[in-house]
């Protein structure tokens, strides 16, 4: 079972920048793809950004592309969210998972395990 502990969420004037970090311990996460999703008040869970498990191809959603990057250490255990050119509507609960074994999530129904998520606002 792998625990899935995210950071570095807070409050942000639009236009700013976060990096979030998801720390895995319990087991190795560098056969897994692994992801991020994000749910809004009110809103259902959307996808963010994934990177495959073995050669590192991303994948985003077409709300983040060109401001978010999604990297992993494999060393660490650790997978990175880096987010620029932050809105409004990017304000969210933000979680990290991962897909099951040499499954890559690319949509929200595809995550096996997440944590318990750290929340981002931006304020306009």
């Amino acid at each position: 079972q792998v625990q899935l502990v995210e950071s570095g969420g807070g409050l942000v004037q639009a236009g700013g920048s976060l990096r979030l970090s998801c720390a895995a311990s319990g087991r190795t996460i560098s056969g897994y793809g692994k992801g991020w999703f994000r749910q809004a008040p009110g809103k259902e869970r959307e996808f963010v950004a994934a990177i495959s498990w073995n050669d590192d191809t991303t994948t985003y959603a077409d709300s983040v592309k060109g401001r978010f990057t999604i990297s992993r250490d494999n060393a660490k255990n650790t997978v990175y969210l880096q987010m620029n050119s932050l809105k409004p509507e990017d304000t969210a609960v933000y979680y990290c998972g991962t897909g099951t074994r040499f499954v890559t999530p690319t949509r929200v129904a595809d995550f096996a395990s997440w944590g318990q998520g750290t929340q981002v606002t931006v304020s306009s």
